[in-house]
């Protein structure tokens, strides 16, 4: 287990977009690392180790990929909630929306979002945005404590 790497989670409640955003990363060598949950709940879950996943392994993601508008929990509320918790507050949140308003953007960045990312209309430059991702994120930046266990992706 000395190199495992902690998932990245995509929480998206729409099937297009996670399909897209899927298909995006797969073109970049990482959808393989990639945990898809349907909303904001499910991913509070996951992230508590709750109801289905309270089996799953200590220790949070490497990176939470964010959809804003979704049921039960919004992307908005997501963030608030974990960067509230002293124990989830170093996960970085990249908002990977749709939404061009403003409004939300303050919102995301006041809550304490690590990026705000608007997905690209089409598919060649959602590949290009998700490789930019994967080359800050996962290539560049140093991950927070507790979200990988030993050097991955890096050799």
């Amino acid at each position: 287990m000395a190199n495992e790497l902690k998932p990245i989670l995509l929480v998206d409640d729409s099937e297009f977009d996670v399909e897209l955003t899927l298909e995006a990363f797969r073109e970049n060598q990482l959808a393989d690392d990639m945990f898809v949950l349907r909303d904001g709940e499910e991913a509070l879950e996951y992230l508590y180790r709750e109801g289905r996943f309270s089996g799953r392994s200590e220790g949070n993601p490497l990176l939470v990929l964010l959809d804003l508008k979704m049921p039960k929990v919004t992307g908005l509320e997501l963030i608030r909630r974990v960067k509230k918790d002293p124990v989830l507050i170093k996960i970085p949140i990249v908002v990977l929306t749709t939404s061009k308003e403003e409004q939300d953007l303050q919102e995301c960045y006041r809550l304490g979002a690590n990026a705000y990312v608007v997905k690209p209309v089409n598919f060649p430059e959602f590949i290009i945005a998700a490789r930019k991702i994967k080359d800050f994120w996962i290539t560049l930046s140093q991950p927070p404590p507790g979200s990988v266990s030993g050097d991955y992706l890096r050799s």
